[in-house]
């Protein structure tokens, strides 16, 4: 039997998430870039939802820092792993990522469920934003002053010292969905 690669695996991934969240306001994006990594496919819905495709042929050596990187953003992560993958992983991610299997066909199994992410990071979180996009929402807030011509990074850190966490998430999700209805990442 030939090992499932992540071609075999992504697209019917893809297509089960976009059935699953159907009839929701929801985005589901392929190769998503985060501060440090860029995770397989990302859903945008009312949470920020990673999901990482480490099939039979793949190694877990970038793990770690996956892990690392996807905490600072995401609200939830799933790992989906060959079978061959699935002790390991289990010894390594935390406890609040979700956990599948997926064997040939391909078939998938929930081993364990998603939940809420304990330690995100605000700036990273802003960091998903396009400086211009930040500096709109501080101008929206009255919070722009000072960092009109500063770099990046410090009109990330000025938002996310702006608002709430929950604020900012929501800011956040609801302008990755308007980059895609203006046909960004088409």
């Amino acid at each position: 039997m030939a090992k499932l690669r992540d071609r075999d695996v992504r697209g019917a991934l893809i297509a089960r998430l976009e059935v699953q969240h159907r009839g929701e306001p929801s985005l589901v994006l392929s190769e998503f870039g985060v501060p440090d990594a860029r995770v397989d496919v990302a859903v945008v819905n009312g949470l920020l939802h990673g999901v990482e495709i480490k099939s039979d042929a793949d190694t877990l050596e970038r793990l770690p820092r996956q892990i690392e990187a996807y905490g600072r953003v995401f609200d939830r992560v799933t790992i989906v792993v060959g079978q061959c993958h699935l002790d390991v992983t289990l010894r390594t991610v935390p406890d609040w990522w979700g956990v599948e299997t997926v064997t040939e066909g391909p078939v998938f199994a929930e081993v364990r469920s998603p939940e809420q992410n304990p330690d995100q990071s605000p700036p990273d979180i802003a960091a998903l934003l396009w400086r211009d996009e930040a500096l709109e929402i501080l101008a929206s807030i009255g919070c722009d002053r000072g960092v009109k011509s500063k770099p990046r990074r410090v009109v990330h850190q000025r938002l996310a010292d702006s608002v709430s966490l929950d604020t900012l998430r929501d800011l956040v999700r609801a302008q990755l969905k308007s980059r895609h209805e203006a046909g960004w990442r088409a």
